[in-house]
């Protein structure tokens, strides 16, 4: 009896492929390859020599160009209003972030903004950002709050990254990240404001159900690990996941904090012990590293990526993107970034930006990898390797990007 043929919505011809599957070819690549989608899932791919009998609605040959999973940001501050392009000259000239942020700035200054826009004006400033990102290749993308620092500004903010996602079809995470900085009404009474994040704000967007993750941001000179622990035990509380800003200016046992609340990543990581990093491995976080941050805040300490690799810990790439310390819209240029400031390798750099990036968002089950199962999520690139993604910057070589759909 003759097998039946492969019904499928979309046929992929004629391509090189760049699976990010480990074990085997470095990128898990295989070439001359074909690559079946129906609903919006992969349903076959592998070498062209293989291809069953395919009952197609529609084919395209690709033509030799690479196909990779779509990218994914996993870390940016995308909601905001306003920028601090002055703080960026102050620091030029020598101020340090700690004391631009005791002086009035920072944070605060973009909190002051974004609590004056209406949420239209907020939707179309980060629009722009989002198109930006998405014109290099990126379908997922994680947005945090942390500019309202209120319950009314914090709603509207993770409700205008939802409404982003339906704009535009990214598919959007949604970080709730009240823990971010003490607002200026609760100044020298943090312990005031988080009892008003866990009792109030935290508990109305959950309800709200605007809350995928909770993040925070923990520096001696913005809050403990005590207050820190206080949110974290409210968000698990709720089932809801957790990951943190970690050790970037010091090291404040943050890393071993996100450890002890098996968050889903630690980020930044610049001044992480060797005791942090063990923490990490232990509870399967994924470190999320930030290099725009580095960039522009003229870090000279790297995270400790050696200590990373040894121990096992996921590594993924993210823009950060943000008003004052990352204004990034380029994930493809974090990449490159990744390479010449903290030294990773263009594969480790792209897998940073698909796998990995999947797995600090608790996605990879579901996209990441070019793999049967998982959704469509690809992206099209003239290139003659995939190495020449973290090689290249101020080319933008994609071709087209194909989005999947949710199962």
């Amino acid at each position: 009896m003759p097998t039946p043929a492969l019904h499928c919505d979309l046929l992929l011809t004629d391509a090189n492929l760049a699976t990010l599957e480990t074990g085997g070819n470095a990128y898990g690549a295989i070439e001359d390859a074909a690559l079946a989608v129906r609903d919006g899932r992969i349903v076959w791919l592998g070498p062209m020599s293989r291809l069953p009998e395919v009952a197609a609605t529609d084919t395209l040959s690709i033509a030799g160009r690479w196909l990779t999973p779509a990218l994914i940001d996993c870390h940016t501050h995308l909601v905001f209003a306003g920028d601090r392009a002055r703080e960026f000259e102050q620091r030029l000239q020598g101020a340090s972030y700690e004391e631009i942020a005791r002086a009035g700035g920072g944070i605060n200054s973009t909190v002051n903004a974004t609590r004056q826009a209406d949420p239209a004006t907020l939707v179309n400033s980060a629009r722009r950002r989002l198109d930006a990102l998405m014109s290099e290749g990126v379908a997922t993308i994680e947005i945090k709050s942390g500019y309202g620092l209120n319950r009314d500004t914090e709603l509207i903010m993770l409700k205008v990254a939802r409404a982003l996602g339906e704009q535009t079809g990214a598919s959007v995470v949604t970080t709730f990240l009240g823990a971010h900085c003490v607002p200026p009404e609760y100044k020298g009474r943090a312990d005031d404001y988080i009892e008003l994040l866990v009792s109030e704000v935290l508990p109305a967007a959950h309800e709200q159900g605007l809350v995928d993750a909770v993040d925070a941001y923990c520096e001696s000179f913005v809050f403990s690990s005590r207050q820190i622990a206080k949110v974290f035990e409210c968000a698990t509380g709720m089932n809801i996941p957790v990951k943190l800003h970690a050790d970037q200016l010091s090291d404040g046992g943050g890393a071993e904090l996100a450890a002890d609340f098996s968050a889903l990543s630690a980020d930044h990581l610049e001044y992480t012990s060797a005791a942090g990093v063990s923490a990490l491995a232990s509870a399967g976080s994924t470190a999320v590293l930030l290099p725009g941050a580095f960039l522009t805040l003229g870090e000279t300490q790297r995270p400790p990526i050696e200590m990373l690799r040894e121990q096992g810990v996921p590594i993924a790439v993210a823009t950060d993107c943000n008003p004052g310390t990352s204004p990034v819209c380029s994930l493809r240029t974090a990449m490159s970034l990744a390479t010449s400031l903290f030294k990773l390798t263009p594969e480790e750099c792209l897998a940073g930006a698909t796998r990995e990036a999947a797995r600090a968002l608790n996605l990879l089950e579901d996209r990441g990898t070019l793999q049967i199962g998982k959704r469509a999520d690809i992206a099209e690139w003239d290139i003659n390797h995939p190495s020449e993604l973290a090689y290249w910057m101020g080319l933008n070589p994609l071709r087209q990007l194909i989005k999947g759909q949710a199962a």
